[in-house]
Protein backbone atom coordinates (compact mmCIF):
# COMPACT_ATOMS: atom_id res chain seq x y z
CA UNK A 1 0.00 0.00 0.00
CA UNK A 2 1.50 3.58 -1.13
CA UNK A 3 0.96 6.87 0.42
CA UNK A 4 0.13 10.16 -1.81
CA UNK A 5 2.45 13.05 -1.29
CA UNK A 6 -0.13 14.80 0.20
CA UNK A 7 -0.69 12.00 2.67
CA UNK A 8 3.07 11.93 2.79
CA UNK A 9 3.47 15.02 4.21
CA UNK A 10 0.35 15.15 6.76
CA UNK A 11 2.65 12.13 7.88
CA UNK A 12 5.46 14.45 8.34
CA UNK A 13 3.71 16.94 10.62
CA UNK A 14 3.06 14.19 13.42
CA UNK A 15 6.63 13.79 14.69
CA UNK A 16 5.11 10.98 17.45
CA UNK A 17 3.01 9.24 15.52
CA UNK A 18 5.73 6.76 14.78
CA UNK A 19 6.52 6.31 18.07
CA UNK A 20 2.55 5.82 18.86
CA UNK A 21 2.40 3.03 16.20
CA UNK A 22 5.50 1.00 18.11
CA UNK A 23 3.53 1.28 21.16
CA UNK A 24 0.27 -0.06 20.01
CA UNK A 25 2.31 -2.50 17.99
CA UNK A 26 3.89 -3.89 21.16
CA UNK A 27 1.00 -4.48 22.76
CA UNK A 28 -1.02 -6.26 19.59
CA UNK A 29 1.80 -8.98 18.80
CA UNK A 30 2.65 -9.46 22.33
CA UNK A 31 -0.74 -9.94 22.76
CA UNK A 32 -1.55 -12.29 19.73
CA UNK A 33 1.86 -13.29 18.03
CA UNK A 34 2.72 -12.04 14.27
CA UNK A 35 -0.42 -14.13 12.26
CA UNK A 36 -2.85 -13.10 14.84
CA UNK A 37 -2.14 -9.19 15.42
CA UNK A 38 -4.44 -7.31 12.85
CA UNK A 39 -3.50 -4.03 11.37
CA UNK A 40 -6.27 -2.16 11.89
CA UNK A 41 -6.22 -2.59 15.63
CA UNK A 42 -3.00 -1.19 16.02
CA UNK A 43 -3.81 1.74 13.90
CA UNK A 44 -6.84 2.46 16.25
CA UNK A 45 -4.92 2.08 19.21
CA UNK A 46 -2.17 3.95 17.58
CA UNK A 47 -4.61 6.81 16.52
CA UNK A 48 -3.33 7.05 13.10
CA UNK A 49 -5.00 6.17 9.78
CA UNK A 50 -3.96 2.62 8.86
CA UNK A 51 -2.16 3.83 5.37
CA UNK A 52 0.43 5.71 8.00
CA UNK A 53 1.08 2.08 9.32
CA UNK A 54 2.66 1.12 5.82
CA UNK A 55 4.09 4.38 5.05
CA UNK A 56 6.57 4.02 7.97
CA UNK A 57 7.39 0.27 8.24
CA UNK A 58 5.87 -0.86 4.44
CA UNK A 59 4.32 -4.29 5.70
CA UNK A 60 2.90 -6.02 9.00
CA UNK A 61 6.41 -7.93 8.95
CA UNK A 62 8.85 -4.59 9.26
CA UNK A 63 6.29 -3.13 11.60
CA UNK A 64 6.71 -6.70 14.11
CA UNK A 65 10.46 -6.20 13.45
CA UNK A 66 10.25 -2.66 14.39
CA UNK A 67 8.28 -3.03 17.50
CA UNK A 68 10.58 -6.27 18.70
CA UNK A 69 14.29 -3.89 18.02
CA UNK A 70 12.32 -1.08 19.80
CA UNK A 71 11.79 -3.22 23.40
CA UNK A 72 14.90 -5.62 22.69
CA UNK A 73 16.90 -1.93 22.95
CA UNK A 74 15.15 -0.81 25.70
CA UNK A 75 15.72 -3.84 27.47
CA UNK A 76 19.48 -4.61 26.55
CA UNK A 77 19.98 -0.92 27.42
CA UNK A 78 18.54 -1.50 31.13
CA UNK A 79 19.98 -4.47 31.77
CA UNK A 80 23.91 -3.38 30.81
CA UNK A 81 23.30 -0.35 32.72
CA UNK A 82 23.11 -3.19 35.72
CA UNK A 83 26.21 -5.00 34.13
CA UNK A 84 28.33 -1.62 34.04
CA UNK A 85 29.49 1.41 35.87
CA UNK A 86 31.73 2.12 39.17
CA UNK A 87 31.57 -0.48 40.86
CA UNK A 88 32.86 -4.36 42.22
CA UNK A 89 32.48 -6.70 39.84
CA UNK A 90 30.34 -8.69 42.71
CA UNK A 91 28.22 -5.36 42.89
CA UNK A 92 27.19 -5.95 39.43
CA UNK A 93 26.74 -9.66 39.14
CA UNK A 94 23.97 -9.00 41.43
CA UNK A 95 22.69 -5.64 40.74
CA UNK A 96 22.37 -8.03 36.84
CA UNK A 97 20.97 -10.88 38.64
CA UNK A 98 17.82 -8.52 40.28
CA UNK A 99 17.84 -6.65 37.05
CA UNK A 100 16.44 -9.74 35.46
CA UNK A 101 14.47 -10.89 38.23
CA UNK A 102 12.86 -7.46 38.09
CA UNK A 103 12.63 -7.45 34.44
CA UNK A 104 10.48 -10.87 33.79
CA UNK A 105 8.50 -8.38 36.72
CA UNK A 106 7.55 -5.83 34.71
CA UNK A 107 8.61 -6.02 30.71
CA UNK A 108 5.46 -8.61 30.21
CA UNK A 109 5.38 -7.57 26.35
CA UNK A 110 9.49 -8.00 25.77
CA UNK A 111 8.66 -11.62 27.69
CA UNK A 112 5.60 -12.57 25.79
CA UNK A 113 7.75 -11.82 22.47
CA UNK A 114 10.69 -13.90 23.45
CA UNK A 115 7.94 -17.26 24.44
CA UNK A 116 6.68 -16.68 20.78
CA UNK A 117 10.03 -16.86 19.36
CA UNK A 118 11.31 -19.51 21.07
CA UNK A 119 7.90 -21.84 20.33
CA UNK A 120 8.68 -20.31 16.69
CA UNK A 121 11.94 -21.66 16.81
CA UNK A 122 10.63 -25.58 18.26
CA UNK A 123 8.19 -25.27 15.47
CA UNK A 124 10.82 -24.93 13.28
CA UNK A 125 9.67 -21.73 11.64
CA UNK A 126 11.34 -18.86 10.66
CA UNK A 127 11.38 -16.42 13.23
CA UNK A 128 13.41 -12.91 14.82
CA UNK A 129 15.25 -14.82 17.34
CA UNK A 130 18.94 -13.87 15.55
CA UNK A 131 17.22 -10.65 16.48
CA UNK A 132 17.34 -10.92 20.14
CA UNK A 133 20.34 -12.99 20.03
CA UNK A 134 22.42 -10.20 18.71
CA UNK A 135 20.64 -6.61 19.93
CA UNK A 136 19.85 -8.63 23.60
CA UNK A 137 21.55 -11.63 24.73
CA UNK A 138 25.28 -11.58 23.28
CA UNK A 139 25.40 -8.04 24.74
CA UNK A 140 24.75 -9.38 27.69
CA UNK A 141 26.06 -12.50 28.25
CA UNK A 142 29.74 -10.60 26.98
CA UNK A 143 29.48 -8.43 29.64
CA UNK A 144 28.63 -11.38 32.66
CA UNK A 145 31.32 -13.05 31.47
CA UNK A 146 33.79 -10.13 31.67
CA UNK A 147 32.35 -9.24 34.81
CA UNK A 148 32.45 -13.01 36.79
CA UNK A 149 35.94 -13.39 35.12
CA UNK A 150 37.06 -10.05 36.70
CA UNK A 151 35.66 -10.73 40.10
CA UNK A 152 37.06 -13.54 40.19
CA UNK A 153 40.63 -12.81 38.99
CA UNK A 154 40.34 -10.33 41.75
CA UNK A 155 39.21 -12.93 44.67
CA UNK A 156 35.94 -10.97 45.27
CA UNK A 157 34.14 -14.11 43.74
CA UNK A 158 34.34 -18.08 44.07
CA UNK A 159 36.32 -19.89 41.17
CA UNK A 160 33.33 -20.66 39.50
CA UNK A 161 32.94 -21.02 35.75
CA UNK A 162 31.42 -17.82 34.37
CA UNK A 163 28.18 -19.71 32.46
CA UNK A 164 27.50 -21.90 35.25
CA UNK A 165 26.80 -18.79 37.38
CA UNK A 166 25.14 -17.06 34.40
CA UNK A 167 22.35 -20.76 34.66
CA UNK A 168 22.66 -20.90 38.11
CA UNK A 169 21.90 -16.80 39.07
CA UNK A 170 19.73 -16.13 35.95
CA UNK A 171 18.27 -19.57 36.16
CA UNK A 172 16.60 -19.45 39.34
CA UNK A 173 14.99 -16.58 38.50
CA UNK A 174 13.60 -18.07 35.08
CA UNK A 175 12.69 -21.09 37.24
CA UNK A 176 10.81 -19.25 39.82
CA UNK A 177 8.09 -17.88 37.76
CA UNK A 178 7.72 -20.94 35.17
CA UNK A 179 6.74 -23.00 38.51
CA UNK A 180 5.11 -20.14 40.83
CA UNK A 181 1.60 -21.61 39.93
CA UNK A 182 3.03 -25.26 40.60
CA UNK A 183 3.92 -24.49 44.18
CA UNK A 184 0.44 -22.31 44.76
CA UNK A 185 -1.40 -25.74 44.09
CA UNK A 186 0.88 -27.63 46.55
CA UNK A 187 1.03 -25.17 49.27
CA UNK A 188 -1.73 -23.20 48.49
CA UNK A 189 0.05 -19.90 49.10
CA UNK A 190 0.04 -17.29 45.72
CA UNK A 191 3.32 -16.63 45.17
CA UNK A 192 3.15 -13.85 42.52
CA UNK A 193 1.69 -11.36 45.26
CA UNK A 194 3.45 -8.03 45.93
CA UNK A 195 4.43 -9.42 49.34
CA UNK A 196 5.61 -12.41 48.12
CA UNK A 197 7.28 -11.17 45.06
CA UNK A 198 8.83 -8.70 47.37
CA UNK A 199 10.00 -11.39 49.87
CA UNK A 200 11.44 -13.36 46.98
CA UNK A 201 13.26 -10.76 45.42
CA UNK A 202 15.14 -10.02 48.69
CA UNK A 203 15.42 -13.44 49.43
CA UNK A 204 17.32 -13.84 46.15
CA UNK A 205 19.66 -10.98 46.60
CA UNK A 206 20.59 -11.88 49.72
CA UNK A 207 21.03 -15.64 48.90
CA UNK A 208 23.87 -14.07 46.32
CA UNK A 209 25.41 -12.06 48.87
CA UNK A 210 26.00 -15.47 50.99
CA UNK A 211 26.74 -17.72 47.69
CA UNK A 212 28.87 -16.28 45.21
CA UNK A 213 31.58 -14.39 47.50
CA UNK A 214 34.76 -15.84 49.03
CA UNK A 215 33.94 -13.05 51.73
CA UNK A 216 30.51 -14.01 53.05
CA UNK A 217 29.98 -10.94 55.11
CA UNK A 218 31.53 -8.66 52.48
CA UNK A 219 28.97 -10.34 50.03
CA UNK A 220 26.11 -9.39 52.63
CA UNK A 221 26.72 -6.13 52.62
CA UNK A 222 26.86 -5.98 48.86
CA UNK A 223 23.61 -7.59 48.97
CA UNK A 224 22.42 -4.79 51.49
CA UNK A 225 23.80 -2.12 49.52
CA UNK A 226 22.08 -3.39 46.13
CA UNK A 227 18.48 -3.75 47.65
CA UNK A 228 18.89 -0.28 49.00
CA UNK A 229 19.86 1.67 46.07
CA UNK A 230 17.56 -0.91 44.06
CA UNK A 231 13.88 -0.38 45.17
CA UNK A 232 11.15 -2.76 44.18
CA UNK A 233 9.62 -1.80 40.89
CA UNK A 234 6.58 0.50 41.83
CA UNK A 235 4.25 -1.16 39.36
CA UNK A 236 3.94 -4.63 38.86
CA UNK A 237 2.62 -6.46 35.51
CA UNK A 238 2.96 -10.10 35.40
CA UNK A 239 3.86 -11.56 32.10
CA UNK A 240 0.46 -13.05 30.94
CA UNK A 241 1.95 -16.81 30.36
CA UNK A 242 3.11 -16.16 34.08
CA UNK A 243 0.08 -15.31 35.01
CA UNK A 244 -1.38 -18.55 33.06
CA UNK A 245 0.45 -20.73 34.73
Amino acid sequence: MKMNANNAVDAGREPDARERILAAALSEFSGHGLAGARMDAIALAAGVNKALLYYYFASKDGLYLAALEAVATKVRDASLAAATGDATPGHRVVRTVLAHFDRILTQHEFQQLMQQEMIRIHKGEPGAMSLLVEKVFRPLVTAFEATVTEGVASGELIPVDWLQMWISTLGANVFFFLTARMFQQLNGEDPLTPDALEKRRKALVEYLGWAIFRDREAGARVAAEVLAATPMPPKIQLPRAVEAR
